[in-house]
């Protein structure tokens, strides 16, 4: 009889091994199949401790488990678009009845515009600065001209 603490400890219990939860590696569980293990030529219907699921590639898995998406897909306002190579595309190549060539031709002009218009922006942005330079000038010359009014004025 120990004096400061208990006689009664248990042993720790080992962690069990979790199995996947994920039916794309047991298939057979989720697809109800029955599983045949091949053991030394002969084969029979055996339990999943035996033999466990069969593993599948990725390709069977796609086709068998439906996987395979294709490309996404969109229908807004009666259009139809497919997503490719990361842009939106009409299917039918018409895109709210202008083809692709035209919207490209678009964007290009748009393109330009937009840069003539920084540039015509740049254009104003000098020409206010010569102006408030020269509208500055123009004040000190007239400064300097009263100035020298007055110091003529005062002489006669």
């Amino acid at each position: 009889m120990p004096l400061f603490g208990s006689t009664f400890s248990p042993k720790k219990t080992p962690p069990r091994k979790s199995a996947s939860l994920s039916n794309l590696h047991n298939v057979s569980v989720s697809m109800g199949l029955d599983l045949v293990c091949s053991v030394t030529g002969a084969s029979s219907l055996v339990s999943y401790g035996k033999c466990g699921p069969p593993e599948l590639d990725r390709s069977t898995r796609e086709v068998e488990l439906g996987l395979d998406y294709g490309t996404p897909t969109m229908n807004l306002a009666g259009q139809s678009l497919k997503f490719e190579n990361g842009q939106w595309i009409a299917e039918t190549g018409v895109s709210g009845g202008v083809d692709r060539r035209e919207a490209q031709r678009l964007r290009r002009r748009n393109q330009q515009l937009e840069e003539e218009n920084n540039l015509l922006r740049l254009k104003v942005d000098i020409l206010l600065d010569m102006l408030s330079e020269t509208t500055a000038e123009s004040h000190l010359m007239e400064k300097e001209l009263d100035e020298l009014k007055s110091v003529s004025r005062r002489r006669k």
